[in-house]
């Protein structure tokens, strides 16, 4: 399990990088829609072969997981990262964890630990002290639109459990498929309402631009997906959600080669992220 934990750690933690360097072309919205059509059209050949392996009456819920862990999430931390640095971006995303073990225990009976509410806020902890060690006037002037990507953040808490306690028993590729195939026509539809056809005709850059964005498609969005899919019936909501307290130090280390600088406090903030997760993952 651990081993799925690191990849999809450095999976999602490149993730805010590409979306940035996507964003030097396309707007926000043109970027969620490609980043889910390209996912969408990658996993394609299996959510075709698979369509009669679900009950007609679980589709809703996994049409419930392509919109909370997919489309939502998608469009959201794009607009965010208009106007926050990728590595903040990466940061407040820990707040996952958070919000799939209150969501876990409102509306699927689960209970909370005094341990588990330790690691949760030891964890918090060290997300707030990531956050106060911003870098750039430009983040806190920007923090609002950090907003976004707590509404993001909370739809995946959402999709852990619906996977967890909703689909047991489809495996994770056949659900990753599906769950795309629900959002894929709907990302499809709006992006030809937008601009961005005419901008690879015709605007510099667009190509690489794109391609930053197919990496994140294929990689963080399809490829992630499924191993999230693995860890989540493997595992746990909460354990599979606790990988969110360790991509916030790949995404700052992703900002510094991309010219951000990580001070004291980041280390010490990612330190005690490590000890959060430890705590979460060890308690009962």
């Amino acid at each position: 399990m651990w081993l799925l934990v690191v990849v999809l750690t450095f999976i999602w933690g490149t993730s805010f990088i590409l979306i940035k360097k996507g964003l030097v072309v396309f707007s926000s919205d043109e970027l969620g829609a490609l980043r889910i059509v390209i996912a969408c059209l990658a996993l394609l050949p299996f959510a075709l072969r698979n369509l009669r392996k679900v009950e007609p009456a679980r589709w809703k819920f996994i049409f419930a997981s392509g919109l909370l862990g997919n489309l939502f999430p998608a469009f959201l931390f794009a607009y965010a990262e208009t106007r926050l640095a990728s590595g903040l971006a990466g940061v407040l995303n820990s707040l996952t964890a958070l919000f799939t073990l209150l969501i876990g225990a409102f509306f699927f009976q689960q209970s909370i630990t005094w341990m588990r509410l330790l690691g949760i806020m030891v964890g918090m902890a060290g997300t707030a002290m990531l956050i106060l060690s911003g870098n750039g006037s430009a983040d806190l002037d920007n923090k609002f639109y950090g907003l976004y990507i707590v509404v993001a953040t909370i739809c995946y808490g959402g999709s852990a459990n619906i996977i967890k306690f909703r689909l047991k028993g489809i495996s994770p590729m056949v659900m990753s498929s599906l769950a795309l195939l629900t959002v894929g026509p709907l990302a499809a539809a709006y992006l030809f309402t937008t601009d961005a056809v005419n901008k690879l005709q015709y605007t510099s850059g667009a190509w690489e631009a794109l391609f930053y964005i197919a990496t994140l498609a294929v990689f963080s969005t399809a490829i992630g997906l499924i191993l999230l899919n693995k860890l989540i019936h493997f595992s746990t909501p909460l354990f599979a959600s606790s990988t969110n307290y360790l991509i916030p130090i790949v995404a700052l280390m992703w900002g510094v080669l991309d010219g951000e600088t990580i001070h004291f406090w980041h280390y010490i903030g990612m330190l005690v992220i490590l000890a959060g997760v430890f705590i979460v993952n060890r308690a009962k």
